[in-house]
């Protein structure tokens, strides 16, 4: 009893234990952390590093001794046969005699040591390799840089639509109070069916953003469990803020802060594609030199009638063969000189896209800066005006209910509210986003 008592102990344990381990609620920065180990493309970025470490081996291993071994057997069924004159055994001149010779079953057993011993191309090869990693690495760093700016869109978007539902649900309350009373001051006869009709309208549009907005909140969730690797059914809940959050990515210092090219991403893989087309050349140039090559064989061979050869009296012969190959290009008909020269035009080429890039770079960090001071500008500017459009649109309703105001006048009033409140929230996201731009851009995280 005791031990089964135990046993059901250990299993919710250990069940308890695997529950735990997908945390349900995150920061931003707790999201980006975790997506940056599960996200789909950071996990293959990670794959892709060590297939890049293993074809350096495979590289550097095709260099170093290589040894084969091969087992034979053959059993002529039937034996081919040679003629010789016939004199040569006291026959008549002229006549034949039909001969086979050896025997019928052979067995061979050898092993073959390669080594090489130089080659250019091999040189150039195991550079690439150190070149290629690189790439792998600045690959996986540019991928981070994507889970990273992908998490914070899709946490954004989250808190957008959760902010949204909830304005909306309280503009909806707010109007459903007015239709009530207004609807009441009507059957009292104090008011025109038209008031009525006004707030119906407003109150239906309404009810539709938010159902609309309730449906997003979904699907933007899901979305952010997809980007960060988890199922998208998965129950997460954001802990942030959305006016704390871009409270904290307002840093204006960040725009005094001078681009290191050195440290952008994209910029490195521009270097490793120069790398990479100098080592096309240096590999094309290396084609014109001799390549050298040794080798040693061993081997044992066995002839018998009948198949007796794992028997200890059958008799084995062992051979050898020790030999150098040496390959010297002579004439290619122009045909190395003219891959050369396209390697010599495509590291031309690779040259021109890093000026290229250097300046697009400097560009789009200008526009960034540019873009984050506006996001900045149109964030205050936003707030401002969501405090106007909501002391106008309740000094509307009080007039309105005064019956100093129209239902035209009251309607306007709120549609001019709604539409402040929604630039607001876009202006919270529009300076997050645009923070992350910049952070990436610098390669700052």
């Amino acid at each position: 009893m005791k031990q089964s008592l135990f046993l059901v102990l250990a299993f919710f344990a250990i069940k308890t234990g695997f529950s735990q381990e997908v945390p349900s609620s995150f920061t931003l920065e707790e999201a980006i952390n975790y997506a940056l180990e599960h996200n789909y493309n950071a996990i293959n970025a990670d794959r892709d590093i060590e297939d890049a470490r293993h074809q350096k081996w495979q590289t550097i291993a095709s260099g170093l001794p290589q040894i084969d071994g091969n087992i034979s057997y053959q059993n002529q069924l039937k034996q081919p046969v040679s003629l010789i004159p016939g004199e040569l055994a006291g026959g008549d001149p002229g006549t034949f005699i039909p001969v086979v010779f050896g025997q019928a079953q052979t067995a061979t057993a050898t092993a073959t040591l390669r080594q090489q011993i130089f080659d250019g191309s091999y040189i150039v090869g195991v550079q690439a390799t150190k070149t290629f990693i690189d790439y792998s690495a600045n690959n996986k760093e540019k991928t981070a840089l994507d889970v990273r700016k992908s998490v914070v869109e899709a946490y954004g978007n989250v808190l957008l639509a959760e902010e949204s539902t909830l304005i909306l649900e309280k503009n909806k309350a707010t109007l459903e109070k007015n239709l009530y009373e207004t609807n009441k001051i009507f059957e009292n006869g104090l008011t025109e069916e038209e008031n009525v009709e006004q707030l119906q309208i407003t109150l239906s549009s309404v009810d539709s953003q938010l159902k609309n907005a309730i449906r997003l909140k979904k699907i933007t969730l899901q979305m952010l469990n997809l980007v960060m690797g988890l199922e998208t059914s998965h129950p997460t809940k954001l802990t942030e803020n959305l006016d704390l959050l871009t409270e904290q990515k307002i840093d204006v210092n960040i725009l005094e802060t001078n681009l290191n090219l050195e440290s952008n991403v994209d910029y490195k893989i521009i270097l490793n594609l120069n790398e990479q087309r100098a080592l096309e050349l240096k590999l094309e140039k290396s084609r014109a030199l001799p390549t050298l090559n040794a080798f040693i064989n061993y081997g044992s061979s066995a002839f018998s009638d009948e198949f007796n050869f794992f028997k200890k009296e059958t008799q084995w012969y062992d051979s050898s063969v020790l030999g150098f190959d040496l390959n010297i290009p002579i004439f290619s008909s122009l045909k190395r000189s003219a891959t050369t020269q396209r390697a010599k035009i495509a590291l031309e080429k690779a040259k021109t896209q890093k000026i290229e890039a250097e300046e697009s770079l400097n560009l789009q960090w200008e526009n960034a800066k540019s873009e984050y001071t506006l996001a900045i500008d149109q964030y205050q500017t936003a707030k401002e005006n969501l405090g106007l459009a909501e002391r106008i649109e309740k000094k509307n309703q009080i007039k309105y209910f005064e019956g100093i105001a129209s239902s035209f006048d009251l309607r306007q009033a709120q549609t001019q509210l709604y539409s402040t409140q929604q630039e607001y929230l876009q202006s919270m996201i529009d300076v997050i986003n645009k923070k992350t731009a910049l952070e990436i851009i610098l390669n700052n995280e």
